[in-house]
């Protein structure tokens, strides 16, 4: 093997070992984020267990089951008013009602509705007379 031929070889494998590295720096990067956002979900609920009793957090996390982004929304809602003060106690089952009811008062309804449209076709069966 000439010079030229180890060069392009060893140029070659040092490009491979600098995406293989670059891959895993890019894995860790990812994994460090994935921990972070783990750990601010910890820290919001072990924010939202100090605030809240039992039953204010089962009807929470019923309504994070259905609705998700709304329940995202009125738990950073009650993050942000128990760290201005604006609840005095754990936050029970009918004060998080109410919340919720004022919280769908001032959300815009969307409606929607299921409108079935039926094709008629030449063999209907509910244009048959029946003999009567």
């Amino acid at each position: 093997m000439g010079d030229d031929e180890l060069d392009a070889i060893r140029a070659q494998r040092l490009a491979e070992m600098q995406k293989q590295y670059g891959s895993s720096d890019q894995k860790a990067q990812g994994e460090a984020q994935e921990e972070r956002r783990r750990q601010e979900e910890d820290m919001k609920n072990s924010i939202l267990a100090q605030i809240m009793d039992q039953s204010a957090r089962a009807r929470l996390n019923t309504l994070k089951i259905s609705k998700p982004e709304k329940a995202q929304m009125v738990e950073q809602m009650i993050i942000r008013m128990a760290q201005m003060g604006q609840i005095p106690g754990k936050l029970d089952d009918t004060q998080l009602v109410q919340l919720l009811e004022s919280v769908n008062r001032q959300m815009p309804r969307s409606t929607s509705a299921v409108k079935f449209d039926r094709r008629r076709t030449a063999i209907d069966s509910d244009d048959e007379d029946y003999g009567l």
